[in-house]
């Protein structure tokens, strides 16, 4: 049969699955923390009309839409009859006082701490312009990192006026700000402490990166002295701060907020779902008075009204659906972790969405969602729900363990080894192999990084 090329009519059936903004929405809100929802909910409110916050609204559910008549819809009582809420919500204790009583007031800026001391000072016109430039550049660390021949190209400065607003700069608190670099910063703080040990200032002056590497003896044997004073050097350098501009820092504190609380009742744990930061949503009065209204010119708006109380309604709907999976989510990882709810983190489980998700019939990205960017209040402390969801190492039983119970392991045999002779890499991994886990080298250096514990030469200390 001989191809034909040409326009044409076909009709055919095909099945594919479409996403509706309802399930969108619902799923975009199962993600968000409660601080990210309460936005959403404010947004919401300011986009649909229909849409008020109240919160001494009775806290209501919905059940769903009976009806698309107007009657129907003008009728809130008929998909939302609950007025007490379910018994797994949470609400804040009145006699503690609510919980934004709580929030402390943010600190100032290092822009404005120095600015403050500047006020103070005598200085000339010149000099305090430079100053207060030089102050409006400096890093969130407190470092300069503006070119010296350009900022003195741009003010008309001799390299001995702007060495002069510099030196102003640096004589202000916190100690070290101003520096041009960590050597410098280290050196302001070592003068402001009266500290003038030879061999402190040539170690901070020239051989940081030695420091960092720890390699001691290179440097004892650059300044011909012993071992044993240059580790007594570097204790001096380690109460030193290098990065002194974040001892004040003004930007807005981050507050977590507990999505979930476990609480321990005759020896059950209960799981409540914390609302007391959420608005209470209703329907405004008006909107429902049109829809009542047969006047003709009222008939022309009630199309758009429907459309919006629908909206409405899926987004309460969506909230409570985040609620429900929430919920759920948080009793099956109760069961899965109740050993580390009552013995502590040495008894931590390993746990995949999977071994969640199967149980409550979801997908894993449901409960990837349910669990994103959100935190739950035990009582061993508040954690991220990821906490709960972590690898396992095999061990010689077969039996998979808990990667934190490992890394608390490393930290034992870090804590009680010979500061004269601490322990390798490989040799931490063959001590764990003992204890019956099998970690190779590898792994042992990777969960160290993640700790922040530093490598055997430079946790090494020297004897008298």
């Amino acid at each position: 049969m001989a191809l034909s090329m040409g326009y044409g009519l076909v009709q055919e059936q095909r099945m594919k699955l479409v996403m509706t903004p309802e399930l969108r929405q619902a799923i975009q809100i199962l993600q968000f923390s409660t601080m990210d929802l309460i936005q959403y909910i404010q947004e919401q409110t300011m986009e649909n009309p229909v849409l008020e916050m109240d919160d001494n609204t009775p806290e209501s559910m919905v059940n769903g839409l009976e009806s698309t008549s107007p009657e129907k819809l003008a009728d809130w009582n008929a998909y939302v009859k609950k007025n007490s809420g379910y018994p797994f919500s949470e609400k804040w204790d009145e006699e503690n006082g609510h919980p934004v009583d709580r929030v402390s007031d943010s600190g100032e800026s290092l822009i404005e701490v120095l600015e403050e001391q500047i006020r103070y000072l005598t200085l000339d016109v010149s000099t305090k312009k430079v100053c207060q430039f030089i102050i409006g550049n400096l890093d969130e660390d407190g470092y300069l990192r503006v070119d010296d021949a350009n900022l003195c190209k741009r003010f008309n400065l001799s390299r001995d006026h702007f060495e002069e607003a510099l030196q102003v700069v640096q004589s202000l608190d916190p100690a070290g700000v101003g520096a041009r670099d960590l050597s410098e910063c280290l050196l302001i703080q070592l003068q402001r402490k009266g500290d003038s040990d030879p061999l402190t200032l040539q170690i901070v002056q020239s051989h940081l990166s030695d420091l960092a590497e720890g390699k001691y003896k290179k440097v004892a044997k650059s300044l011909e002295c012993t071992v044993l004073h240059v580790q007594k050097a570097v204790d001096r350098i380690r109460n030193l701060n290098p990065r002194p501009g974040l001892l004040c820092q003004g930007s807005r504190p981050h507050y977590i907020f507990p999505d979930v609380t476990i609480k321990k009742t005759d020896g059950r744990y209960e799981v409540l779902v914390n609302e007391s930061y959420l608005p209470r949503l209703g329907i405004s009065s008006h909107y429902e008075q049109i829809l009542r209204n047969k006047d003709d010119k009222a008939q022309q708006a009630v199309s758009y009204v429907k459309d919006r109380i629908q909206s409405a309604v899926w987004l309460m709907k969506s909230i409570e659906q985040r609620k429900n999976t929430l919920y759920r989510v948080t009793e099956a990882i109760v069961e899965a972790q109740r050993d580390f709810l009552e013995y502590g983190a040495s008894q931590l489980k390993p746990l995949t969405l999977k071994e969640i998700a199967d149980p409550l019939d979801l997908h894993e990205s449901t409960v990837s969602r349910a669990t994103k960017n959100k935190y739950i209040q035990t009582p061993r402390g508040l954690y991220p729900f990821r906490f709960f969801f972590s690898t396992g190492i095999s061990n010689q039983k077969g039996g998979n363990m808990s990667v934190r119970i490992v890394k608390d392991k490393m930290v034992q045999i870090i804590e009680s080894e010979e500061k004269t002779k601490p322990l390798s890499d490989q040799k931490i991994a063959d001590r764990l192999k003992q204890d019956g886990i099998r970690v190779s080298r590898r792994t042992v250096a990777k969960y160290r990084e993640e700790m922040g514990i530093a490598a055997s030469k430079v946790r090494q200390r020297f004897d008298e």
